[in-house]
C-alpha cells in the first residue's frame, strides 16, 4: 500500500513518549501510525480533527 499522507511530530515529545512504552505498546503505536499513513479515510477512533485549526489532529 502506498502512503496517502506524511506524519510530522512536534519537537521530541512523541519520541520520548514512544521510548517509555513497552515493546507491545510500541508495536500497537507503529501499527496505528501505518494505518493513518496508508488508508484514505481514517476512522475517528484513530485520529480526530481539532476544531478551529488548520490540519491539526489528536
Amino acid at each position: 500500500m502506498s502512503k496517502k499522507r506524511e506524519l510530522y511530530f512536534f519537537k521530541d515529545y512523541f519520541e520520548k513518549f514512544y521510548d517509555d512504552q513497552s515493546e507491545k505498546v510500541q508495536k500497537k503505536i507503529l501499527w496505528t501510525l501505518k494505518i493513518v499513513e496508508e488508508i484514505d479515510r481514517i476512522p475517528e477512533i484513530y485520529l480526530k480533527h481539532l476544531k478551529n485549526t488548520s490540519g491539526l489532529y489528536e
